[in-house]
């Protein structure tokens, strides 16, 4: 089977017609060159969609055409077996993206991030992992267990868009702070990040950064 099948994530509203069901559900399921043509599609909610549909606000044919094997995955607290699997390989995606070479997670930093509940799941671990990848100077991973608070790192209530400019904005304050608001060279920000400079500028524009009360000040 193709391996290009198609991951959909969303709120999805009511739909008012039955032409506008099915025109969404052709466009949830495009047919994909697999084994006998099979259709397949991953549905992601960010909403209880049979409480919606109970409530009028979801249509019932439409959930039903999606719901045909239903897969529920435990929130991370309740397989914390998984969170140093998960750990080493979000350490090893982040440096390799930032072009460092971290190889060693203490025991004391894979213990702190096993206790903590993490209420935003994976995303949450992938954040806090990734910011502790861009100020770590040494070969050794370290966590700020200050970041590791009750609070999740994304607020559900946002929305999806809201929460990743928040993260990226999170992320290159982190680089910025690190390098005293030095964007480009072999250690600055840019560099830091494994960007291009003029990506990190454009970025720096868009979420509306003041890179200078990074420097140090003489």
């Amino acid at each position: 089977m193709s391996t290009r099948t198609p991951l959909i994530a969303g709120n999805w509203k009511m739909h008012k017609t039955e032409d506008q069901a099915e025109e969404y559900i052709q466009g949830l399921l495009p047919r994909l060159s697999g084994v006998d043509g099979v259709e397949v599609a991953i549905c992601v909610p960010f909403t209880d969609l049979k409480a919606m549909v109970d409530e009028n606000e979801f249509r019932a044919d439409l959930y039903y055409r999606l719901h045909v094997f239903p897969l529920s995955v435990p929130p991370l607290r309740e397989r914390r077996e998984d969170i140093p699997l998960l750990t080493r390989y979000f350490v090893q995606k982040h440096a390799q993206k930032m072009g460092r070479a971290i190889d060693k997670i203490p025991t004391s930093a894979m213990e702190a991030l096993t206790r903590y509940d993490w209420p935003g799941n994976i995303r949450e671990l992938q954040n806090v992992i990734e910011r502790s990848v861009i100020v770590c100077d040494t070969d050794e991973f370290s966590v700020d267990e200050s970041w590791l608070s009750a609070k999740p790192v994304i607020d559900r209530r946002l929305k999806l868009s809201t929460s990743i400019a928040e993260h990226e904005k999170a992320v290159v304050e982190e680089a910025l702070r690190a390098t005293g608001g030095r964007v480009f060279g072999p250690s600055g920000a840019a560099a830091r990040l494994g960007i291009p400079r003029s990506t990190l500028e454009s970025k720096i524009r868009a979420l509306k950064i003041n890179k200078n009360r990074f420097r140090a000040r003489s």
